[in-house]
């Protein structure tokens, strides 16, 4: 007899009820993972018996006909005589998160996603099966009820059940009250109990809502029209970034996910569209850390005829129409710090002179290529000798200037090198008009005048070639068709693209990107 079979026979629970077998798969699956506790072995047999009364576990035909906070907008200021005088019946339908039996009655906290209320289930107020089910319930179940309202002795709002139904029968207990779901991995990769039992969960995913509904109008409200374009694509471009790969069988296509849409937006611009915008999901096949996921979200826009400048004005008006309606107001506190976004108020400084004034640095420092490679490899940075000397200044940047960008700050005029697709600035063409935005010490945004001249980006593109043919593979493929669409004539533009995540994380206050993405990538269980 294999362990599955003796672990199948030790499944006891103490029911005649002709239900049990319709269980028992789940029963062997939880002894399987070594998972099966008295708890759900209870649960099961408060099960049978519902079923053997004739109640289903599982229906669908409770009409609920409001929610929890309409009755809370309404009546939470209203006296007990009020609502005695008033009579009036309420239809909800929520899950049980406490419950408090005192025999022929119970107390029972019911949420559902607009706020949470007591209800109040007496025998003397339900019918038999009604009054039964309340026996059997379990924190955890979701139930519709229909009853009035009443104060209890301490004041406490609350629904007199006339009406209970089951609705769905929870199998499975909920954490502990007091405890909640501590291990952080566990709270990710049970983000649906987490949403249950953790209301800061539920808080910053509803900020996040906020933030995308309100950067969509905000775009919207300024002359942006929005856009998809594709997820896979024949070429990966609009960043240097190690893609994802995938196949298309029918076509026997490879095919890569999208690691930014800049050069589809562009197309558009090509096409006579001059403000377009992308609520965009990427990929970068690149590692996890506290900032980084390798799906990710981030807005892309697109404005023929403004430049980079431009674009810094915008910015800011942006983030700080989103701080005021996110949170009230554009100053704001992150892990216990006051940040400023009020519009009008953000540094702006090169990308050189960060260098010496921020990181410390002199030119005669960044700019010696082998002074620069010992100090970051001493500080455990991996370089190679195929890098130039400006991949090294951004990687000198790294260390020792963004982490120090705490309040809102334009890092502008990148070296061309790192910039493969920005314009070259008219008076020093080593240099192009590009800028990133630094707050609370990490990136949030890219933008840049855009390169429509097609001479100048197929050099770049062939030099970028010559860094993947050295090992390079992040370095930017060679995208023919994008040239042939410069070769029509794109107008003098400016675009942006701003990670979504971490301005939520900004927002909401949370310091690991993990905390504002419903499902981050987890290795598996």
């Amino acid at each position: 007899m294999d362990t599955r079979e003796k672990r199948k026979n030790t499944v006891k629970l103490g029911t005649k009820s002709s239900y049990q077998g319709y269980f028992m798969p789940m029963l062997e699956s939880l002894a399987a993972q070594d998972d099966l506790n008295e708890v759900i072995k209870n649960r099961v047999v408060k099960s049978c018996d519902l079923l053997d009364a004739g109640v289903p576990l599982f229906p669908n035909t409770f009409d609920r006909r409001h929610h929890v906070s309409q009755i809370l907008d309404r009546h939470g200021e209203s006296t007990p005589e009020t609502l005695e005088a008033e009579q009036e019946t309420f239809s909800i339908a929520g899950r049980i998160i406490s419950l408090r039996s005192f025999g022929k009655v119970a107390f029972f906290d019911l949420m559902d996603d607009s706020g949470r209320i007591q209800c109040w289930a007496s025998k003397e107020l339900l019918d038999d099966t009604a009054a039964m089910i309340v026996r059997k319930l379990d924190i955890g179940d979701i139930v519709g009820v229909r009853g009035r309202l009443f104060r209890t002795r301490t004041g406490e709002l609350t629904v007199a059940c006339r009406e209970l139904k089951l609705l769905t029968r929870s199998m499975r207990p909920l954490p502990e009250k007091y405890h909640g779901l501590k291990d952080k991995e566990a709270r990710y990769r049970q983000r649906y109990v987490d949403l249950i039992v953790t209301p800061r969960t539920r808080e910053i995913f509803l900020k996040r809502s906020l933030i995308v509904r309100e950067f969509r109008r905000f775009m919207e409200d300024n002359g942006f029209m929005e856009v998809e374009t594709p997820m896979m694509q024949p070429l990966p471009g609009g960043a240097t970034a190690r893609p994802f790969t995938t196949h298309h069988k029918a076509l026997d296509l490879q095919l890569y996910m999208r690691i930014a849409p800049e050069l589809y937006l562009k197309r558009l611009l090509v096409g006579g569209f001059e403000k377009v915008f992308e609520l965009n999901r990427s990929f970068r096949n690149e590692g996890i850390d506290t900032r980084h996921n390798p799906e990710f979200t981030m807005c892309e826009f697109y404005w023929a005829y403004a430049t980079f400048n431009d674009l810094m004005d915008f910015t800011e008006r942006l983030f700080g129409h989103l701080a005021r309606k996110v949170c009230g107001s554009t100053r704001i506190t992150y892990q216990g710090t006051e940040i400023d976004l009020t519009p009008g108020t953000w540094e702006r400084i090169s990308f050189h002179d960060a260098l010496a004034r921020i990181g410390g640095h002199e030119p005669s420092f960044y700019n010696d290529y082998r002074k620069m490679q010992d100090y970051i490899r001493e500080r455990g940075e991996k370089t190679t000798e195929q890098e130039c000397l400006q991949k090294l200044q951004a990687k000198l940047f790294d260390l020792d200037v963004e982490s120090r960008l705490v309040q809102p700050h334009f890092i502008y005029h990148y070296p061309t090198e790192i910039s493969p697709l920005s314009r070259r600035n008219d008076a020093h063409p080593e240099l192009t008009d590009r800028f990133e935005l630094f707050v609370a010490g990490r990136e949030l945004a890219n933008a840049f005048s855009e390169l429509n001249d097609p001479v100048d980006q197929r050099m770049r593109f062939e030099e970028q070639a010559r860094e993947r043919a050295a090992g390079d593979d992040e370095a930017h493929s060679m995208d023919e068709d994008y040239l042939r669409a410069l070769e029509y004539g794109m107008p003098p533009a400016a675009g942006e693209g701003v990670g979504i995540d971490r301005l939520v994380m900004l927002l909401a206050d949370c310091a690991s990107i993990r905390e504002v993405i419903l499902f981050p990538l987890l290795r598996p269980e």
